[in-house]
């Protein structure tokens, strides 16, 4: 069974903050609350932790995966940022947007879009995943918590404990959280930003 570690949903506590740290760079598929549901969430280049994942979404190989960075210097590493697309993402988040943006080299090429090289990166306001980014060396990949199925990400910790139990090795209680997705921005060109999907986030400041 999966370990189940309440963490509190304004006020982390550091110590189980730490223990959510170590377990998943020990190789755990976690879920964990953002601020648009549940994610599964694990480190980059963790195969085996990231084809447990596809599974549990019942998703192919080819699915994209989201980078859940803490800050805009580490969203410089893995994505071309021009100066018009760092300023809207820096007066947003951090948020419920995901953004598309090109992706750099350091980017590992399971969690780019091979055909149009890009990548999708969050800076997530959620409380709990900006305390655990904080702590935790490098971005980590995710998905959102959506069952086969369903529509929407998962929010209730009691009903995600219940279904995939079995199935992940951590799942952290922050709560009841949102149930809409996030708002998904392409910036691959910034003189056609576009809103792919509007979702919990205002898409006005992008329009």
């Amino acid at each position: 069974m999966a370990e189940r570690l309440y963490i509190h949903p304004v006020n982390p506590q550091n110590r189980n903050v730490l223990r959510a740290r170590d377990l998943i760079l020990e190789g755990a598929v976690t879920v964990l609350p953002t601020d648009s549901g549940y994610a599964l969430v694990c480190q980059q280049e963790d195969k085996k932790a990231r084809e447990r994942i596809l599974r549990i979404r019942e998703v192919d190989k080819n699915h994209n995966f989201t980078l859940l960075c803490a800050d805009l210097s580490t969203i410089s590493l893995y994505a071309h940022v021009d100066n018009t697309s760092f300023r809207l993402i820096k007066n947003n988040t951090p948020g419920p947007y995901t953004f598309i943006l090109k992706a750099t080299k350091e980017v590992p090429r399971k969690l780019m879009n091979e055909k149009k090289k890009t990548i999708g990166i969050r800076l997530p306001g959620n409380p709990i995943m900006r305390a655990l980014l904080a702590e935790l060396p490098e971005p980590v990949m995710s998905v959102s918590l959506i069952l086969p199925g369903r529509e929407v990400a998962e929010n209730d910790p009691d009903e995600i404990e219940g279904k995939l139990g079995n199935l992940v090795d951590l799942i952290v209680d922050g709560g009841f959280t949102a149930e809409k997705p996030t708002t998904v921005v392409s910036m691959v060109d910034s003189g056609d930003i576009q809103i792919l999907r509007q979702g919990e986030g205002d898409p006005s400041p992008f329009v």
